[in-house]
């Protein structure tokens, strides 16, 4: 079974650049299943139900987020409407799972592909430099615990590199992926943990890459020289998708390769 992760996808530039590329990459690699990370899809800050609808169009079976899930506030009502047994599009939009337990949407969600592959998507938020949430790894054990699944996605949403390093190490063996985004920068440690678990710190960007994170540089450098608010937006130039590919054994879920790609304009 191979899966593509897609990281975070920012603003329009981000959708330009997968929808350029996610055909091909899915065609030549014989691509099972898709994950994005949109959290900034929208304007590089937020998704949309309606951007949410196009990365579905373009073949994302699901889509996690992150700290900015509910900057666009209709994304609330659009992930209220869903089900917990439901595979309609709201069902595979997550939420980080170790939110409040009254938040509303979904942290994860467990699938079934077209060959009858079972699969299983978490989506969690570190805590390190970042909104106090519940605990993710005791959340991850409580997930794990219910799933069937054997193959287990997950997107750890953090900020500090010990604390998406300590996740990996923490559930190899238990899952087949667990792929860092948030900091928008690819890291080059992809490797397979001794437990069968596919492993980056950081899976990156797809966006501008002219930019700083995703934003205008004289924007942010503002910023940084004054230390006044300033309004961010989204940079257009250098897009470039970010990715990372796994191959795993679709009946134990160890992963047995993962390759990091960077394709540009």
């Amino acid at each position: 079974m191979r899966i593509l992760f897609v990281g975070d996808v920012f603003g329009n530039a981000g959708r330009r650049i997968v929808r350029e590329h996610l055909p091909h990459v899915v065609k030549n690699h014989a691509v099972n299943l898709v994950v994005m990370n949109a959290e900034n899809a929208a304007g590089g800050f937020g998704l949309t139900p309606e951007i949410a609808a196009e990365l579905f169009q373009l073949g994302a079976q699901v889509l996690t987020t992150g700290n900015h899930v509910w900057d666009k506030r209709e994304l609330i009502e659009y992930v209220k409407s869903c089900a917990p047994d439901s595979h309609e599009q709201a069902r595979r939009v997550l939420r980080p799972a170790n939110y409040a337990p009254d938040a509303p949407g979904y942290g994860f969600y467990d699938g079934t592909l077209p060959d009858g592959q079972a699969y299983a998507v978490i989506n969690l938020q570190g805590r390190v430099f970042m909104a106090s949430n519940d605990d993710p790894f005791r959340k991850a054990d409580e997930l794990i615990a219910k799933l069937k699944a054997r193959v287990i996605l997950v997107d750890f949403h953090a900020e500090a590199t010990s604390e998406k390093q300590a996740m990996g190490w923490y559930l190899d063996g238990r899952v087949s992926a667990v792929l860092g985004t948030h900091t928008h920068v690819p890291t080059a440690d992809e490797r397979i943990l001794p437990g069968g678990t596919a492993f980056q710190t950081d899976v990156g960007m797809s966006g501008p890459f002219d930019s700083v994170i995703g934003v205008e540089r004289e924007q942010a450098l503002q910023r940084f020289l004054t230390g006044m608010p300033a309004k961010f937006e989204p940079a257009k130039e250098n897009k470039k998708m970010c990715a990372a590919l796994i191959e795993c054994d679709g009946k134990t879920g160890k992963a047995t390769s993962i390759r990091r790609l960077m394709l540009g304009e």
